[in-house]
């Protein structure tokens, strides 16, 4: 059997290019400068954004992932833990390793950082047409697939994390957004969600309620909240997945993790209220119990619908 040839030596026109295009970039995107205008360097951040959107990972892992050595990491680990933005706990299944977890404050040093990225991103692209947009992105897919011995794969690390402030006018925007684009709701159906959220947050008590805001890849894809209906009943309400999540089966995800949290807070029943369009809302309650409790038609945000309230028995 023939042997393949091995590739002709790297033309020094081709080194010459692929510096230069370096050099280009680094500038353009402000790698010389003060990283995104904060204190942290390049690789710090870089190690923060794996700590955001990783659920609780071992030094071990984030290293191997990033090439890191690992004195080089645990020094910055190190000073990460200083500043109050990380915690290690105890691993169940190794208690050699710990598990890494950003802290409150943690994901607070975060946020500001990765929304500057988003801005000076969109910034770069925010000049060009949409079609040289397109172009430029599959530009970069391509020079990726032929650098990377992998084909290029989108990641996808889906995060449910505690809602914080800034979440809940996305929430009321999604609903508002999304039912005016798909179905033809009048601002009206956004007044009530915003009514809803701001309730939530007036009275939410810790203790007997709970909501999650779902990320894929540091980006918001999703929310539900579990809320107290009384001493022995829970209620599901502001479900929502942007149609980038949807196939996923984030939007089981989200409804299984509100019947866990009813469940062991000792609640005997589980409700919600939905309507007739939402199909593959209804599916997922159906594949987990839900059953129809009452239905009735309802003539709102311009729509002529059927209100369904549905219940699980958690008991």
């Amino acid at each position: 059997m023939a042997t393949a040839a091995p590739p002709p030596p790297v033309s020094p026109r081709h080194v010459q290019a692929l510096r230069g295009f370096n050099r280009f970039y680094t500038r353009r995107i402000g790698v010389l400068e003060p990283y995104l205008g904060g204190d942290l360097s390049l690789t710090e951040v870089r190690v923060l954004y794996e700590l955001a959107h990783r659920d609780q990972p071992t030094a071990a892992e984030v290293g191997r992932d990033l090439g890191f050595d690992a004195g080089y990491l645990s020094r910055i680990l190190r000073r990460f833990e200083e500043r109050g933005w990380l915690q290690r706990v105890p691993s169940p299944a190794d208690a050699r390793q710990s598990l890494l977890r950003l802290t409150e404050s943690g994901h607070a040093a975060f946020a500001p950082l990765q929304q500057r990225s988003r801005d000076e991103a969109a910034a770069l692209l925010d000049p060009l047409p949409p079609s040289r947009r397109e172009q430029l992105v599959a530009a970069l897919e391509t020079v990726q697939r032929l650098l990377d011995d992998q084909p290029v794969t989108t990641p996808r690390t889906v995060v449910l994390r505690e809602p914080r402030p800034g979440d809940m006018g996305w929430v009321v925007e999604q609903h508002g957004a999304l039912y005016a684009r798909e179905y033809g709701y009048t601002t009206e159906f956004e007044a009530l969600v915003a009514d809803v959220a701001a309730g939530l947050i007036r009275s939410f008590d810790p203790a007997w309620e709970k909501g999650w805001i779902a990320e894929i890849d540091g980006e918001r894809v999703g929310s539900v909240f579990v809320v107290r209906k009384s001493a022995t009943v829970a209620q599901l309400r502001l479900l929502i997945l942007t149609p980038a999540a949807r196939g996923l089966g984030l939007g089981g995800r989200l409804v299984d993790t509100c019947i866990a949290f009813a469940r062991d807070k000792g609640y005997r029943k589980l409700v919600l209220w939905t309507n007739g369009q939402l199909e593959a809302a209804r599916a997922i309650y159906t594949a987990r119990g839900f059953r129809l409790a009452h239905s009735e038609p309802l003539a709102a945000y311009g729509q002529q619908l059927v209100g369904e309230t549905w219940e699980l028995p958690l008991r």
